[in-house]
């Protein structure tokens, strides 16, 4: 007598419970999904709360994977956030471009998807129009230092400095936080688009200081990314902190007595971003004049390669 599968293999079973339950899994990613995006965006799980109308408890539970949430109740939370609703959900691990495709068939004529189509396709000729330089962008988690070293790289080559939010609040006639009040996330990374595409226009170098959150909007960032000779400037998280609280600006930590918890999440999920800059300037225990010494040596190499073009004086004058 042939003996029983089962008796044949006395491990199966245990096996098959020892699989994942793939419901679970895919909640887990989920809200694991959620914690990353509220992080990008630089929101504590209050804030998120207070903005999507749904309690702090239920997505607590959303994002250690244990809430069953609706798909109503996740777009509120993906409003809330001004991303999109398919960031939310797990469907694999799609290239990280995805997002800038993604942006850009939203914003393509017909014409323009038609010809997007033909090149997936191999049917059609690439053409790659390189994008004309515009300066040098610092990046990075607010308190960095990005705004008072990039105002003194702006005086040293005696190029224009501009800080990005500031140009938003002038041309909108609102703060960033009213902005973000009336209009919301969404509302505020539309504007800091339109204002970033206004300075490229100008033609002329810049240095420029971005929000802490650019990173957020694949779209915006990718500009950046391919206008700018990009610098990320970081610091210790204790820094970004003491030096935000010296600057009595404490958005979007505001009375959240895990401020701090807060700032790492955000600078652990926004560190892949920052670190597609071309160059790092760490700050960490430096003087604000030896910080800006090793930036003026970030940038002496792309400085020296295009000082015919604009004119540059030597930085070392």
């Amino acid at each position: 007598m042939f003996p029983s599968a089962r008796a044949s293999r006395p491990g199966r079973t245990a096996e098959m419970t020892e699989q994942p339950d793939p419901e679970t899994a895919f909640l887990e990613q989920l809200g694991q999904r959620v914690r990353t995006m509220r992080a990008l965006r630089g929101m504590s799980r209050k804030v998120l709360a207070k903005v999507s109308g749904i309690s702090e408890r239920y997505i607590a539970q959303l994002e250690s994977g244990k809430g069953n949430v609706s798909i109503v109740l996740l777009r509120r939370v993906s409003d809330a956030m001004g991303a999109h609703l398919e960031d939310l959900i797990p469907i694999g691990a799609p290239s990280p471009d995805w997002p800038v495709i993604r942006d850009l068939l939203r914003k393509a004529t017909p014409n323009q998807i038609a010809q997007a189509k033909d090149v997936l396709a191999g049917q059609g000729a690439s053409a790659q129009r390189r994008m004309s330089f515009a300066g040098i962008a610092l990046i990075g988690l607010r308190g960095a230092g990005k705004s008072t070293l990039g105002r003194m790289l702006a005086n040293k080559i005696g190029w224009s400095f501009v800080e990005l939010n500031k140009e938003i609040e002038r041309e909108n006639g609102l703060s960033v936080a009213e902005i973000i009040a009336l209009y919301g996330q969404e509302g505020f990374r539309r504007m800091e688009q339109a204002a970033l595409g206004q300075l490229l226009e100008r033609k002329e170098p810049m240095v420029l200081a971005t929000g802490g959150g650019i990173v957020s909007e694949p779209l915006t960032f990718e500009r950046i990314l391919s206008s700018f000779y990009t610098i990320w400037v970081k610091a210790e998280p204790e820094e970004h902190m003491a030096r935000v609280r010296g600057q009595g600006d404490l958005r979007p930590m505001a009375d959240d007595r895990s401020a701090m918890a807060e700032l790492r999440t955000i600078l652990k999920s926004r560190e892949p971003l920052y670190a597609r800059a071309a160059a790092v300037v760490d700050t960490a225990g430096l003087s604000v004049d030896a910080a800006a010494a090793r930036l003026i040596e970030a940038v002496a190499p792309v400085l020296k390669q295009d000082a015919h073009a604009f004119g540059l004086r030597s930085v070392a004058s």
